[in-house]
């Protein structure tokens, strides 16, 4: 069995204690770091699989260091954070996590989210066949290598959530989607997911794809529909035009 390993940044020692002796009991690798700096030096050090990253953290807090790990890292992160605000959580999105959990939650609730991140960041890759690349406007995304490719070649950084929802507007070109169907699509209605967590992944998106996110021409808004993929997609493979 390949244990995942999953590493733990809480300046909270009974919380990185009591998570790391939980996971442990349900054979996951745990490593722990009490703030960014030690979290840095676990990253260079060894393979991790997932991150759980309080948000309150003293030096650079855990928004700083997600959106710094997205810079350069597709490594699925889950948020804890004592604020339960649905502003907090939208901001941890923001910043490319995926997934936010509030303080105090039950040791099961983390552990299911965790469970459902590693799936849908694991099946991605399985579900489809070694040369699906696609090719849409000037950008390349490569399913089994999780790349995303301007025109230049320059990979560009998705977190798992941002990949997985990319993936479904690229298999549903130019239909209008509902929040419900990318949710359930994308995410399959695991966790605690809601209608503004998608609008925050198409902002992301569009940051990242349009040559101006504020007049998107990519990733069209459909108001009273959803979101649609406004261009064609071809798939190397076939080389046809969806």
């Amino acid at each position: 069995m390949d244990n995942k390993h999953l590493l733990i940044v809480d300046d909270h020692q009974e919380i990185r204690e009591l998570l790391q002796r939980f996971l442990k009991q349900h054979q996951y690798r745990v490593s722990v770091a009490i703030n960014g700096q030690e979290m840095k030096k676990k990253l260079k050090t060894a393979q991790i699989d997932l991150i759980i990253l309080d948000l309150m953290l003293p030096g650079e807090d855990g928004l700083t260091l997600c959106r710094n790990l997205r810079a350069q890292s597709n490594i699925p992160v889950i948020m804890l954070s004592a604020m339960g605000e649905e502003m907090d959580k939208i901001i941890g999105l923001e910043m490319g996590a995926d997934d936010y959990i509030s303080k105090p939650f039950n040791p099961h609730e983390l552990l299911a989210r965790i469970k459902a991140v590693l799936r849908r960041s694991t099946q991605i890759t399985k579900q489809v066949t070694d040369s699906q690349i696609l090719h849409f406007e000037r950008w390349t995304l490569d399913i089994n290598r999780r790349q995303l490719l301007n025109h230049q070649g320059i990979n560009i950084i998705l977190s798992s959530a941002e990949f997985s929802l990319l993936k479904v507007f690229l298999e549903h070109p130019q239909q209008v989607l509902s929040r419900d169907q990318l949710l359930d699509l994308a995410k399959g209605r695991e966790g605690d997911v809601y209608d503004r967590a998608i609008d925050t992944q198409v902002s992301r998106l569009r940051k990242k794809l349009e040559k101006d996110p504020k007049q998107p021409c990519l990733i069209k808004t459909i108001w009273g529909g959803g979101y649609q993929l406004a261009c064609e997609v071809e798939n190397a493979k076939t080389s046809r035009t969806k």
